[in-house]
């Protein structure tokens, strides 16, 4: 089943909202075994918006349709699916019940555009939205079907796992198995870990496919798989699974398809260990990492963003002639850092980073791109310098994801 994906608003196409739909929906549809073949952004105008339809119904089964479903006037996409589906808007009331309910938890009162919300196309199977007033659509069209959902994240994503996948694994009866298996990797570039697997990847039957996603400085190496047997699929890829493991060795990171911060707080909890950072050049990006993770309160006791010497020396501990000795950015230094963070907050271990971030601050010795990070778990201490890039972002995820890595290796 070939899918398209759209999504509608111009705040998408100047740039002001960055469309992380897309990517969530695909993932999911990747789960299924469909495969997502276009993906088109359109702004808040009827004619664009019909001729969208017209090319997604000409190449794709499925057309996934986010945003544009709201009450206000730029919002116009469900008067162009009545457009395109010649239609008309009629009152809902089992809609208009949802969005009462929906505000009865709320200190808030309906107004007539929130109401207007409960007129929906005729024509459509209506599936109503528990997160939020706009309720999704669905039409079919010559044996092909066409979705409409909200362009709020949350509600999106609510509407895919609760309602859309299950409908469209029910109306297209998918049969065939899906396998995947994701090795995060260190130590290698794109191309490097590409020639190292080259007669590996040759020698793939046609039916499993290897996919590299690079991520701030590691990669991740996506193995899929599809077959009409499930057992027999299985046991293909554990077979394939092998011999990459062989290949790769100790440069395997992890075998499971998560962020790192996510493996680390499973990790934590099932050692019942605790946590704690200091960070110089990531500047807290490391604690938001952690802090994002709903219950990461059971292991992680806090942080310090020691971004001057005297912050370093005065709360972490670290040695005043070290730093003039040796730099800021430098093994002695980090490894201070480490244990200071262990000893301020009492905890198990710790990640601390420090580095030349960029775009300025770069020597001869120590160019930007230069990152020292140390980890800690109980008395054991492992510390590394890293040479990454001139782009000051980059240089923060890089250490960012690096530090984690080298914490998951020493646990």
């Amino acid at each position: 089943m070939n899918v398209e994906i759209i999504t509608i608003g111009d705040e998408l196409l100047i740039g002001q909202v960055i469309d992380t739909n897309s990517a969530f929906m695909a993932v999911q549809l990747n789960k299924i075994g469909m495969d997502v073949r276009y993906k088109t952004t359109v702004g808040d105008n009827e004619q664009d918006i019909l001729d969208a339809f017209d090319r997604a119904f000409s190449r794709a089964s499925i057309v996934l349709v986010t945003g544009g479903i709201g009450p206000t006037k730029d919002d116009i996409t469900k008067n162009t699916l009545c457009k395109y589906f010649d239609t008309h808007l009629v009152f809902d009331e089992k809609t208009l019940k949802t969005i009462e309910e929906i505000f009865s938890g709320l200190s808030k009162t309906l107004n007539k555009l929130t109401l207007e919300q409960a007129y929906v196309p005729e024509k459509a199977i209506v599936i109503q939205n528990q997160m939020g007033t706009a309720p999704l659509t669905w039409f079919e069209k010559d044996g092909k079907v066409l979705v409409s959902m909200p362009g709020v994240p949350y509600e999106m994503k609510w509407a895919m796992s609760n309602e859309i996948i299950p409908r469209l694994q029910e109306r297209f009866m998918l049969s065939d198995a899906i396998e995947h298996q994701t090795f995060w990797v260190k130590n290698f570039t794109e191309s490097l870990l590409a020639i190292r697997l080259e007669t590996f990847e040759n020698e793939l039957p046609a039916h499993i496919r290897l996919a590299y996603l690079p991520t701030s400085g590691l990669i991740r190496l996506r193995l899929t798989g599809k077959g009409a047997d499930k057992t027999v699929l299985e046991q293909e890829m554990a077979g394939q699974k092998t011999q990459l493991k062989s290949l790769l060795t100790e440069n395997i990171i992890s075998e499971e398809d998560e962020a790192l911060e996510k493996m680390l707080d499973k990790l934590l909890k099932e050692r019942n260990l605790t946590l704690s950072l200091a960070e110089s050049c990531t500047g807290g990006k490391l604690a938001s990492l952690f802090t994002a993770i709903p219950g990461c309160s059971t292991y992680f006791k806090g942080g310090v963003v020691s971004y001057s010497n005297d912050a370093k020396a005065d709360i972490l501990g670290v040695n005043h002639w070290d730093i003039n000795q040796s730099g800021a950015v430098s093994k002695e230094v980090v490894e201070q850092m480490v244990l200071g963070a262990q000893h301020v907050f009492h905890s198990d271990c710790a990640i601390a980073v420090s580095g030349i971030a960029g775009p300025d601050g770069g020597t001869p010795e120590k160019p930007v791109g230069t990152v020292w990070i140390a980890v800690a778990c109980k008395d054991t201490i492992e510390s590394k310098c890293f040479h990454f890039s001139k782009d000051r972002e980059n240089n923060i995820l890089r250490a960012c994801n690096n530090g984690m890595a080298m914490l998951l290796d020493l646990l």
